[in-house]
């Protein structure tokens, strides 16, 4: 009786989580060379020759294929999990080159011209979505830090459900390493994204900081992360399914925490903690304790150091999106 109830909330919890995610368009793919015949897979453009003939399109800037590399005057290089080729991607998610890393970013230069001379802002806002989400989840908090004017507020894209935990952090170091070396550096991050921006921090420690971004980092504030693993992640990885769908980072989240819980530091800089618990609404999942916010536990997300915690009576999946909850990020970001 247990394991069945297991399986069918494994059921109900991949597909609120799909509809939290948009569907990846076959045509993009195609787009973006998965299918190209001018370009096979096992025969890549030369990294000195021009990009491959692109003709601009509109994407989705990121599902769980794509992971971003850079992020510079309004352009994004990215590569994708499955081919490992890379595209450059504009403002408005529009692609402007795809082929090897080198000749996308032979193409960026092309296209920034004299703005490479620009200078770019001193404050930035990093923003990371959580597992199976993607960086659109986070539009509606970009406006109201930008609308705040809490600094220039990036959206962070990687394949949560594709590769570990330790490689987001690597992802997520390379757009860190090419903002200004002056800038100052806050995270705003939900459930997941948490335990990517602490690994790369255990791993700049540990590996060196050339460019000095551990003294470059403002503040923090975590939105529902599963800074003790996640219960729930233990429990349906029986199933099988939760990790074909889910991947490798949700497995380090879940059984394999104990393997990943000694590449995670605390963060030096102050960092706030808002947790969503929902039982004085009394909704409660049957898989965790009394206080959740039905997919991480309010206990779950403690970690020692915090400068503050707090609870609001909010689904895990919308704490980005609550007005109340956009709000206490402003407030914690402006008092730093």
């Amino acid at each position: 009786m247990h394991y069945s109830l297991i399986v069918l909330f494994v059921g109900l919890f991949v597909a609120h989580l799909a509809t939290q995610c948009p569907a990846v368009d076959a045509q993009e793919l195609d787009q973006d060379g998965l299918t190209k015949e001018a370009t096979p897979l096992n025969e890549k453009p030369s990294a000195e020759s021009s990009a491959p003939f692109n003709v601009p399109f509109k994407t989705y800037g990121g599902t769980q294929f794509w992971t971003d590399h850079q992020h510079t005057h309004g352009y994004r290089l990215q590569s994708n999990w499955m081919t490992d080729h890379w595209r450059l991607l504009d403002g408005t998610d529009v692609r402007r080159a795809w082929g090897t890393r080198e000749q996308c970013e032979k193409a960026l230069a092309e296209l920034l011209g004299d703005q490479i001379e620009e200078p770019e802002s001193k404050e930035y806002v990093i923003l990371l979505h959580g597992l199976m989400r993607s960086h659109q989840s986070m539009r509606s908090m970009q406006k109201v830090l930008q609308d705040s004017g809490c600094g220039t507020v990036l959206r962070f894209s990687y394949a949560s459900t594709r590769n570990t935990i330790g490689d987001h952090a690597a992802a997520l170091n390379e757009v860190l390493t090419g903002l200004p070396d002056d800038a100052k550096i806050s995270f705003v991050a939900h459930s997941m994204g948490n335990i990517v921006v602490r690994h790369l921090l255990a791993d700049l420690k540990e590996e060196g900081d050339p460019k000095g971004l551990l003294k470059r980092y403002r503040c923090m504030v975590m939105l529902g992360p599963p800074n003790q693993g996640a219960a729930i992640a233990r429990r349906l990885a029986s199933t099988k399914v939760f990790g074909l769908v889910a991947g490798k980072g949700a497995l380090e989240l879940g059984p394999n925490w104990q393997q990943i819980a000694g590449n995670l530091a605390i963060p030096d800089f102050p960092f706030a903690i808002i947790a969503g618990d929902l039982s004085q609404k009394k909704v409660r999942n049957p898989l965790l304790g009394e206080a959740s916010d039905f997919v991480v536990q309010v206990e779950e997300t403690h970690l020692e150091g915090r400068e503050s915690f707090v609870t609001v009576p909010v689904v895990h999946s919308t704490l980005m999106k609550n007005p109340k909850v956009q709000q206490l990020v402003v407030s914690f970001l402006k008092s730093h």
